[in-house]
């Protein structure tokens, strides 16, 4: 029988209780009757999900409430679509941002219990690969804490970035099953489903009022589910969400075919149905992983889609006015096939003509722009969009060619323009330029740092940035210090408390307060103090994950990121093997002992960047076992990089590499995390490296390389060998690695790494940023 809302009895935080005897009891009754355990059953899986319950039941009252104020509120929704969220653990980020950490570890004390023990049972979620994500997972921080109605979208994997393990110091990738277990945040919402269609054809016919119409028929559907998160503010009872879609089959199985016998095939289409979400990033080097991927793409914008107009016609009778309530923000290029389902949306299902769909089209979207690379742009072949979503390939071809001829008229006199800015790469295989139909369907276009915005209106998106000059705009990436100082170094944000209050959490300005405290030798200590903690415990962790002792007390020199060239983890081995061997033979003797640190993925098709990673191995398997050196040099490879990982490697490091190749790192986080916590940093002037340098002073920025436009004008003469022959100690490193003494088994084994620098000219500058990098 219906119940009427009047009826309802919501619980209030006097009624659930935030002291520490209702945690105490809401966190055991969780242990027995949520797990169903007692004292002699119970494990530390049991109660980390118990106290991840506790903060769940927390944030549903407030998130109850806030999403209750945003109906009568008639806010404004920020829906930020992305393929990646890196959310870390949520159970601390939880307690914190509730203001309940320190009474959850009073309550646990009381039952014998570690509060960090149980913290440290939780995984992290596999929803994402790397910046990418955890910028994601950061706006939706920042999104609450600012009390902005923000709502997350992306997918469910099952399976999320890979588990890496190392093996003869070898990167091997092993199935990430993050959810074997469950996840005590997550919150099915199986009454919210959406059919999401593939295939089929399309068919047009006239209406009664003589409008030509289209019918996307004879699909193929498949469901989308929702899983909610509840993403806290900090401390101000906001509770937004992050809402997932996983992919659920329109139908069980095929029952006639069970009924014949032929079980395998009953569920074979399930199965294909299902496997829209399985894993993050499946296998492009293959027509089905592509295939795979852009199902992926779609199916989360279309969901997403459906949901958000749901949404809107609750609160609105029409969708004329959308743009006025909603806005969708596109995280780079992945979600921009959403252009299309709008319009698809608007002219097949709501019957708005053209003109008057493309205007709310293009208020609704805004588009962050991640790379400047134009291998790394995305375009999806023309063939399989028309046989995949067929109706959408038409919509983009009606784009194009209305946005052409608006090209046109702009500039008359240059045929080639036309071709730069068409929706559609007109190749030996036709494409369409995602990057492209995002600009065009935007109404603002961002990059990443200042120099990256720079770079793509000066450059990549040139033609566009003189087409629409006021839709393009830079947005610096950003951190939370909610989890990047406050979470994760908890030493060193009391220390920053005790001196200049609490207001730092939600302000970030509010730090430049600390220069009046830089010449305090009581509070110089205590920073050392905390410093010479977090290295302690990252050298336990060391010695526990990779068997190597290191010395708390030397420097420590951290890179920690995506392997890939441009990011040049290369150069940092290339000056560990120069500083070895200078080390070794009595050229450098007074130095302060120094362990660097690397630690990152590469993905499982990019066999340069395994390279680097079994470079590292070998190189550290022969210095850490030099009875000369091993005092003075130590080079470890901490495998597995994830949120968690980083919250023990960041607050410990002293020296921060941000040494990408200028012009070719969009921003980068990871440059701002270790320099929150202290690190001084060695970097080009790269992404968000200027405006750190800007920020922190250039006595603290070690500054070395060409920069971007230095470096488009050397690429074009830029001569490998030639750097080498003036360098004598740099070509004894590279002897090193291509000469086989370092793997004498597989002598060839470094040779792909060589090449990716010899063959292509030192496209990254690895060889010529080295004599600058070495002096600083």
């Amino acid at each position: 029988m219906p119940v009427h809302p009047k009826s309802w009895r919501y619980l209030t935080q006097s009624d659930l209780g935030d002291d520490v005897a209702d945690i105490k009891s809401s966190f055991a009754n969780h242990v027995e009757y949520t797990q169903g355990k007692d004292e002699f059953t119970v494990t530390p899986t049991d109660f980390s999900f118990s106290l991840a319950r506790t903060v769940r039941d927390r944030l549903l009252d407030r998130w109850s409430k806030t999403q209750q104020r945003y109906y009568k509120e008639r806010a404004k929704r920020v829906y930020y679509l992305s393929m990646e969220f890196l959310l870390g653990r949520l159970t601390r980020e939880g307690l914190s941002n509730l203001g309940l950490l320190d009474r959850a570890r009073a309550a646990l004390e009381e039952l014998d219990l570690d509060v960090a023990d149980v913290l440290e049972q939780e995984r992290d979620g596999g929803l994402g690969n790397g910046g990418l994500g955890r910028l994601a997972a950061c706006f939706l921080d920042s999104m609450a804490t600012l009390g902005i109605a923000g709502m997350g979208y992306g997918i469910r994997y099952e399976y999320g970035i890979f588990r890496q393990t190392i093996e003869g110091g070898r990167q091997v990738e092993v199935p990430d099953n993050w959810l074997r277990f469950g996840n005590p945040f997550e919150i099915p919402r199986p009454e919210i489903r959406y059919n999401v269609h593939f295939y089929g054809t399309v068919a047009s016919r006239l209406d009664d009022r003589d409008r030509l119409v289209f019918e996307w028929k004879n699909t193929q559907k498949v469901e989308a589910m929702a899983y909610d998160y509840l993403i806290p503010g900090f401390q101000n009872d906001v509770v937004n969400t992050l809402r997932l879609w996983g992919a659920r089959a329109s139908h069980e199985f095929d029952f006639a075919n069970f009924n014949r016998g032929d079980y395998v095939q009953a569920v074979e289409d399930k199965n294909a149905s299902e496997n829209i979400s399985r894993v993050l990033y499946p296998n492009d080097s293959f027509m089905a992983g592509r295939e795979l991927r852009l199902k992926q793409e779609y199916f989360f914008v279309a969901a997403t889609l459906q949901d958000a107009v749901r949404r809107h016609l609750k609160q609105a009778k029409t969708l004329s006015d959308l743009p006025d309530l909603a806005v969708f923000q596109l995280n780079d290029t992945h979600p921009a096939l959403a252009v299309a389902e709008l319009m698809r949306l608007l002219l097949d299902e709501h019957t708005f003509d053209w003109d008057e769909a493309w205007d709310i089209t293009r208020r609704c979207f805004a588009y962050t722009n991640h790379t400047v690379l134009p291998e790394a742009m995305e375009t999806w072949r023309v063939s399989i969009l028309e046989r995949m979503l067929p109706r959408h390939l038409q919509i983009i071809y009606e784009i194009n060619r209305r946005f052409l001829d608006e090209v046109k008229k702009s500039f008359p006199s240059d045929p080639d323009r036309l071709k730069r800015m068409s929706l559609i790469e007109e190749n030996a295989e036709r494409k369409v330029r995602m990057a492209n139909l995002a600009i065009v369907g935007s109404r603002s276009v961002n990059g990443v740092s200042k120099l990256h915005s720079d770079i793509i209106q000066k450059d990549i998106f040139a033609d566009f940035a003189q087409q629409y000059p006021e839709r393009f705009n830079n947005k610096t990436n950003g951190i939370t210090p909610r989890r990047w100082l406050l979470g994760s170094n908890p030493e060193l944000a009391r220390l920053i408390s005790s001196r200049i209050g609490t207001d730092w959490v939600t302000d970030l300005q509010k730090l430049g307060a600390l220069a009046d405290h830089a010449d305090d030798l009581e509070f110089q200590e205590s920073w050392r103090g905390v410093k010479l903690q977090n290295k302690e415990r990252l050298a336990r962790l060391i010695a526990q994950r990779c068997g190597v002792e290191v010395n708390p007390d030397s420097m420590f020199d951290v890179q920690v990121k995506r392997i890939h060239e441009y990011k040049r983890q290369l150069l940092c081995l290339l000056h560990v093997i120069v500083r070895y061997n200078d080390l070794r033979t009595g050229r450098l003797e007074a130095s302060v002992p120094r362990t660097v640190i690397l630690s990152g993925k590469a993905a499982p098709g990019y066999e340069v960047a395994k390279g680097v990673i079994h470079l590292t191995h070998a190189i550290a398997d022969k210095i850490n076992a030099d009875p000369a050196t091993r005092d003075s040099l130590r080079l470890v490879f901490i495998p597995d990089y994830s949120v968690s990982l980083a919250e023990r490697i960041i607050p410990a490091a002293d020296l921060s590499e941000q040494i990408s190749t200028a012009g070719f790192e969009a921003s980068g986080t990871g440059n701002m995390k270790l320099s929150l916590n202290g690190a001084l940093t060695i970097g080009t002037l790269d992404g968000a490296n200027i405006e750190i340098r800007e920020a922190v002073g250039e006595d603290n920025f070690f500054l070395f390389g060409l920069d971007a436009e230095q470096v488009a004008q050397r690429r074009a003469a830029n001569s490998p060998h030639d750097v080498l022959a003036s360098n004598p100690d740099l070509g004894a490193a590279i002897d090193l690695i291509a000469s086989g003494e370092l793997t004498p088994k597989t002598p060839s084994a470094f040779w792909p790494v060589i090449d990716s620098v010899f063959k292509r000219s030192d496209r990254h500058m690895v060889l010529t940023d080295f004599d600058s990098y070495r002096r600083r």
